[in-house]
């Protein structure tokens, strides 16, 4: 594979699932719509609505599809790392995160392409350019909004979308962090990663996306999450205080 971002086969699409039967079915074509001859893998954990076995009936016809298979469910930030190995495992330069439910458009699969010429993280920012969510109830957004304003003023991460899952990686960011010390298993596991990116000096670049929520299925966050998130941000602050990053 090339390393240029103009070549979609060099990029990989991860995004995990649960109970994503609906929603998957859907979202492959379109992404197949926008990058031509990106690959995706579907990082399954065992769901009961039969996702993953969905998915293997798509990639008997498309060479661009795969499913990695996970025993259980295990949260989000397990399920990427397991797709960060398996991408690592092969010659993929650009990999991406990206969730399976529509609220990632696939139409800015492009701009992120565009984006990481210049850069080794991107993320795509609901906050960058004002509030950019659709369909949110007030306190969810609430709750994200001031959790960013919390990983900039606690953790020190200048980002301003630091919990955002639509992201793109060069490889040797992936490469060069620890991912068997990466402890987050829910959507702080952005956070952490962020943080881990930061450290080592990498350049992270913010670009605009307009987050709609999931069109079908039910949310997977929990006040489990949250409080997930909370801890986390101060062991990152005494970290950087007293310790190198992973």
């Amino acid at each position: 594979m090339k390393n240029n971002p103009s070549n979609p086969v060099s990029t990989l699409i991860i995004i995990p699932t649960y109970n994503e039967r609906e929603n998957i079915s859907l979202l492959i074509p379109e992404i197949h719509k926008t990058l031509a001859g990106a690959h995706v893998l579907i990082v399954d954990d065992s769901s009961p609505d039969g996702t993953s076995q969905s998915v293997k009936e798509l990639a008997r016809s498309d060479t661009r599809l795969f499913v990695l298979d996970r025993a259980k469910k295990e949260g989000l930030g397990r399920a990427y790392i397991s797709g960060f190995r398996w991408a690592l495992e092969r010659s993929y330069e650009y990999i991406f995160e990206m969730d399976a439910d529509f609220s990632h458009d696939p139409k800015y699969l492009p701009a992120f392409l565009t984006a990481i010429e210049n850069a080794d993280l991107v993320i795509g920012s609901r906050y960058i350019s004002g509030v950019n969510v659709v369909n949110w109830p007030m306190k969810r957004l609430l709750l994200s909004y001031v959790g960013n304003i919390g990983a900039r003023l606690v953790a020190g991460i200048p980002v301003r979308d630091c919990t955002g899952g639509f992201k793109c990686f060069r490889r040797r960011v992936l490469e060069n962090i620890n991912l068997s010390r990466i402890g987050s298993s829910g959507y702080s596991f952005q956070v952490e990663m962020n943080y881990h990116v930061w450290k080592k000096g990498y350049r992270i670049v913010e670009i605009p996306i307009i987050f709609t929520d999931r069109r079908l299925g039910v949310s997977k966050m929990s006040t489990k999450i949250v409080r997930e998130a909370l801890i986390l941000l101060w062991k990152l602050r005494f970290r950087s205080m007293f310790f190198r990053s992973v």
